[in-house]
């Protein structure tokens, strides 16, 4: 079995060695090379070329610098300022996270520019000429001016030589979690599947670009997807970064420069899926499993299933999935959700994000949506969350590198005296760095105390975010300095820029507090590997930091308020909680971080990566055996053998759609066929047969419909109300006085709905609610409407026990604690206890039959499921008519008439 890994980007990326014919228009003598990753452990930062500030070592760097420039040159990495101005796009693609030591090296990669335009064109919504006469000019060897060099020049790339380099772009959390499995055994034959990070159109269809190809095929295990660069660029920069990462993260495109009006690079996205999905569709093996991830390729899990309907998909979101109302602004809202759904598991960070995954397709699908997952028409998906985590081992490797110690002790020596907080952040609006900088003003200026005893230190990544935000974070950064700075002490140090792996590590181990002040976020895997590095096993450091963490990232979920909860918009709390942080006392520092340190260890990246592979597993073997085509049809032989060698025997059989067709709840006539009275009848002649029919109409619609079948069982309105087979009276299961107060609420709710969708109705039964919106005159506005009020009803009235479901052309609410389940085994108890003295088994009945074709039959098929694996019962048989996933034994597709016919032969047996 092979694991297909499949990321917007591949671990691993092309460096080119430019001819020397080129090296005084190209220069790039003087980069560092980088050793491929030991397969052990993640790649170690390679060191050789030290920061200027160790050129010589016996000068003592001064305590507290107080000119920014000065932090930078102390963290300032090996980089070619020329290179960038002859490749002014070069590496275009910023690192997404420092989780992984590939992360903050400052190597620049010599790649081809992109040939992209940008913003990509609106004009391929109008199916005209444009684009494919720019690309037959671009084929001639015209000049672009958008991406400032010309075609002709960039094809020294497609023969240029070239290695196999580490990425620094990419999910490092993913990664890490793939080295842990596959060095903890847990993974032994992978595939990953993504793009290069890079532009390829300057390679054209050369052979160079065929052997990238291979050797990344045979020695890296890396299938290559190849995108147009301007389709990359739509998909990526456009797309992903300017509609979904803002929407995901909770920032609603309500202002004309918002990019989610300009939707034409839709199309981009829905390109780069597709060929995520040709690569991995032609690559496939029966057997092989397929892992998607994150945002950027959400239509890919439909996609593939379209083409492989049999294969085992799962899909995980890396970031926040927002609520209902947020998500809902996304024009292509439907699209993305059912492409989601084409996984058989969908993985989250946090359970919060999961319900609002399972919300959201309540609402905009009309679909049903359970705790466990959504049920779609023909299958399940099953809807997890669990908690992405560091590499503990790769990351105590990792600091064992000699420029870690060096670089603690001389930040020690720097900062002696002072308290070190720190912050790592992409410079963004979701990662809170404007609030946080705002929080520490605040607490400078209500703790004086403090100053000249405290230094943050801001680090702010790279990003492609609008220079309004630099600007409004730079001037804070000089407001403060310029207040409380002096020629021995700067408050505040702000470095916009990426710092090596080897400093992260020795900062996030001198650091006495750890800020992230997040907007939200999936999960913020920097304060694990902060918690992991305040363990106070390396020489010199014997500290137990703090952690300040923001409320709404996911990592706050897994910690259970151990960490110091901020709200990051509440500047007065995040103040008190740094002051907090700096003085709490040893014995609660100690206590607070054993708490989290546990939590940090329990959710590891090798943990997460096999949890989500044995559920997936068993979340593909459970629908597989659901799938109707999978279920086995009904054998008349062996259930009339069953039948005869039974000596007590109960029928639970459900009515509309089962017993009789479905007819129109406004103008049906309430009787029932003759042929369905006449075999209900012929069973109940035979002494030895109890026989139950269920339904979801009232009480008193069931009497008139079977009034000429005596002695019959009867459980109305899907399990509230009993009557016992040989009794007259019904008993109602819920309390009247609790089913009226909770109708009202709802019915007015559900008028509200009504009155703004012509053509729709309710119908109202003694414990229960339906919205009728099959006949509307807009049925798609309905349907909308429709799923605004089961989310309403869900959200509103979760506190009363009741549940709002979608089922075709209608919304029902009914209560959640009565079922058909719970009817069922309050029959069977009941059976128990009025058992004959004179028989020689343990067990009421010895034969039990359930047939049923909707829904709410499902919960009584894992009953009577249940029943036959304990033994309870000797013989169990559950059918289903329907087409839907199912947890039924067997089926029978003859729909009613097939129904009628196996009960007529069954008593005909007696």
């Amino acid at each position: 079995m092979t694991v297909f890994v499949v990321s917007l980007f591949l671990p691993n990326t092309i460096n080119f060695e430019l001819p020397s014919s080129t090296s005084t228009t190209f220069p790039n003598r003087g980069r560092r090379t980088r050793p491929a990753a030991p397969k052990h452990a993640a790649a170690r930062i390679e060191t050789e070329q030290k920061p200027s500030l160790f050129a010589q070592k016996d000068i003592t760097p001064p305590q507290t610098p107080i000119a920014d420039i000065d932090h930078e040159e102390f963290f300032a990495q090996n980089e070619n300022p020329e290179l960038r101005q002859v490749f002014p796009k070069l590496n275009n693609i910023a690192p997404s996270d420092p989780h992984s030591p590939a992360w903050g090296s400052g190597r620049l990669f010599i790649q081809p520019p992109s040939r992209a335009s940008s913003p990509p064109p609106a004009d391929i919504l109008k199916h005209n000429k444009t684009a494919e006469k720019a690309a037959a000019l671009g084929r001639a060897g015209v000049r672009q001016p958008q991406s400032g060099r010309s075609v002709s020049h960039d094809r020294v790339f497609a023969h240029a030589d070239w290695t196999v380099v580490p990425a620094d772009q990419g999910n490092g959390g993913l990664r890490n979690a793939v080295q842990a499995a596959v060095r903890g055994g847990k993974l032994n034959d992978k595939i990953w599947v993504g793009t290069l990070g890079m532009p390829t159109d300057a390679l054209e269809d050369t052979q160079q670009k065929q052997d990238i190809e291979d050797r990344l095929a045979t020695e890296y295990d890396s299938l290559t997807v190849f995108c147009k660069d301007s389709d990359f660029d739509g998909h990526y920069t456009h797309y992903c970064k300017q509609i979904l990462w803002p929407v995901f993260h909770y920032q609603i495109p309500d202002n004309p420069k918002n990019k989610a009006y300009e939707d034409h690079s839709w199309v981009y996205y829905v390109k780069v899926n597709q060929a995520f999905a040709d690569k991995i569709v032609k690559n496939w093996k029966r057997g092989d499993v397929i892992w998607i991830h994150d945002y950027h390729l959400l239509l890919v899990p439909q996609m593939v299933r379209k083409k492989l309907p049999d294969a085992k998909i799962g899909f995980f979101l890396h970031v926040a999935f927002p609520s209902s109302e947020v998500f809902r602004c996304l024009a292509v809202r439907k699209e993305l959700l059912e492409g989601m759904l084409g996984a058989n598991l969908i993985g989250f960070q946090i359970h919060e994000y999961a319900r609002h995954f399972l919300q959201t397709c309540s609402r905009l699908l009309c679909v049903e949506a359970t705790n466990e997952g959504v049920q779609l028409e023909d299958r399940f998906v099953d809807v997890i969350s669990l908690a992405i985590g560091i590499d503990p081992v790769a990351l105590d490797m990792n600091r064992t590198d000699p420029d870690v110690a060096e670089w603690m002790k001389t930040m020690q020596e720097r900062y002696r005296g002072k308290k070190l907080i720190v912050g790592r952040d992409k410079l963004d609006h979701v990662r809170g760095v404007r609030q946080k900088l705002l929080a520490y003003e605040l607490f400078l200026n209500k703790n004086p105390q403090w100053r000249d005893k405290v230094v943050m230190i801001q680090v702010a990544t790279s990003t492609t975010e609008q220079s309004e935000l630099d600007a409004t974070v730079s001037d804070i950064v000089m407001r403060v300095n310029s207040s409380w700075a002096n020629l021995a002490y700067q408050p505040l140090v702000y470095l916009k820029q990426d710092i090596s792996y080897a400093q992260y590590l020795a900062l996030l181990t001198v650091a006495d507090a750890l800020m992230i002040a997040s907007q939200r976020e999936g999960m913020n895997l920097t304060c694990h590997e902060y918690l992991f590095c305040q363990d106070g096993k390396l020489e010199g450091h014997n500290k137990f930091g703090s952690l300040i963490l923001s409320e709404f990232t996911g990592s706050a979920s897994v910690f259970g308020g151990n960490e110091l909860s901020v709200n990051p918009w509440d500047y007065r709390q995040c103040a008190d909680a740094i002051k907090t942080a700096l003085e709490m006392g040893d014995e609660e520092k100690i206590d607070r971080w054993k708490k989290l340190y546990t939590a940090v260890m329990h959710h590891t990246a090798e943990h997460w990566f096999s949890a989500f592979l044995q559920r997936l597993d068993m979340a593909y073997d459970e629908q597989h055996k659901r799938d109707t085509t999978s279920v086995p049809r009904l054998s008349l032989n062996a259930l009339g053998h069953m039948y005869q060698d039974s000596k007590r025997r109960l029928f639970m059989l459900d009515y509309e759609g089962t017993l009789a067709s479905w007819g129109s709840p406004n103008n049906i006539i309430l009787t029932s066929p003759q042929r369905t009275i006449d075999v209900l009848n012929d069973l109940l002649a035979d002494e030895k047969n109890i026989v139950y029919v269920m339904s979801g109409r009232q009480p008193e619609e069931l009497d008139r419909l079977f009034k000429r079948v005596p002695n019959l069982g009867l459980i109305a309105e899907n399990g509230c109300f009993i009557k016992e087979f040989g009794y007259s009276k019904w008993k109602e299961m819920p309390d009247p006085e609790k089913m009226r107060a909770w109708q009202e609420s709802v019915e007015g709710t559900m008028r509200y709905y009504q009155e703004r969708t012509p053509g729709s109705w309710i119908e109202k039964r003694h414990c229960s609610l339906i919205f009728h919106y099959k006949d509307a005159d807009d049925f798609e506005s309905a349907s909308r409407q429709a799923g605004d009020c089961a989310s309403h009803i869900n959200d509103a009235c979760e506190k009363q026990r009741v549940r709002a479901i979608p089922v075709d052309g209608a919304v029902t609410v009914e209560p959640i604690d009565w079922s058909k389940g719970t009817a069922a085994m309050k029959i069977f108890e009941g059976l128990k206890k009025n058992m004959p003295p004179n028989l020689d088994y343990t067990s009421p009945i010895d034969f039990l039959m359930v047939v049923g074709d909707g829904r709410d039959d499902e919960v009584i098929f894992r009953w009577a499921n249940e029943l036959d694996r304990d033994g309870t019962v000797g013989a169990v048989t559950t059918v289903s008519l329907g087409s839907r996933n199912t947890e039924a034994g067997c089926t029978l597709t003859q729909g009613v008439t097939g129904v009628l016919s196996v009960l007529q032969k069954l008593a005909a047996f007696a």
